[in-house]
């Protein structure tokens, strides 16, 4: 019989219990006399079965059912631009290297991040717009709010945004899309996109 995982979240490393009191199970590892979380999950005691020698309870750390993508650096990313401001723009991650993610990450794009030539002359407002989907690579974790993110390459930046009148933007430049529908130019970093 099972006690189901209504426990506590637990993260690696852990302290879980004393190897003298419970066993280590899935998800789980003796170091020493100490047990330890070897996954983030929740923590689950599981009895010994009836007429065994050893009487100890194991314990397991049951992972979230359905790991998502976690970004890396030098992961690429899919992004949606949440705000821009003048010096970075946010973003919520919402693919990592195709995969869709389950948790919300946050990504950042300095302003030195934008392009790779012209560094000092790049306009924030003129690279993004909130809404606009990017295609960017994870440089670092960033601090601990964002993964800091790059579009510094030719087929990163935007691929795909919407104009002010609602209209879909088609890219006709690197740093230029055009409404469908009004045929108004909007600046943006565009992505090459093959």
């Amino acid at each position: 019989m099972e006690h189901d995982g209504g426990g506590d979240v637990v993260t690696p490393g852990e302290l879980l219990g004393n190897s003298l009191s419970i066993l280590a199970g899935r998800g789980a590892y003796a170091d020493g006399r100490s047990v330890r979380a070897s996954v983030t999950g929740h923590r689950r005691l599981v009895p010994s079965p009836p007429g065994s020698s050893d009487q100890r309870s194991t314990v397991e750390v049951v992972g979230h059912k359905a790991h998502g993508a976690v970004p890396q650096p030098g992961s690429f990313v899919i992004a949606r631009v949440t705000k821009v401001m003048a010096r970075m723009a946010s973003a919520d991650i919402m693919c990592v290297d195709s995969k869709a993610v389950k948790e919300k990450f946050t990504g950042m794009i300095r302003q030195q991040d934008v392009r790779a030539t012209e560094i000092d002359k790049v306009d924030m407002y003129q690279s993004y717009r909130p809404g606009d989907i990017v295609r960017a690579l994870v440089l670092s974790l960033g601090d601990a709010r964002a993964y800091y993110l790059s579009t510094a390459k030719n087929e990163l930046g935007v691929v795909s945004a919407q104009s002010i009148a609602g209209g879909t933007l088609v890219p006709i430049s690197w740093t230029e899309m055009q409404c469908e529908l009004t045929g108004q130019i909007e600046q943006r970093k565009v992505a090459k996109v093959e």
